[in-house]
């Protein structure tokens, strides 16, 4: 039996300069999405971000499902990507 080629999970974190949740977010992200494709995205870089995300980040999506946003639990990321995983199957 072959097994089929899992595709990488994909994680975004929305951010912005100068807020203190998403610069405890990002190590956060990184280390719990290991292997996995993550994108930072400064929501200042367009108008559209800025208006859904303002008050809410940081935000983080696993294959554009939104998991958290705000503080960040320990924890989050890792669950989500591995139910990502498992969807695969």
């Amino acid at each position: 039996m072959r097994r089929r080629k899992r595709r990488a999970v994909t994680v975004v974190l929305h951010t912005r300069a100068g807020c203190g949740l998403c610069l405890r977010a990002k190590p956060i992200v990184l280390r719990e999405a290991r292997g996995c494709t993550v994108t930072v995205i400064d929501i200042d870089s367009s108008d559209a971000l800025l208006t859904r995300y303002a008050l809410r980040i940081p935000v983080i999506s696993v294959d554009g499902n939104e998991v958290a946003e705000g503080e960040l639990q320990p924890g989050v990321v890792r669950a989500a990507v591995r139910a990502a995983l498992r969807q695969q199957n």
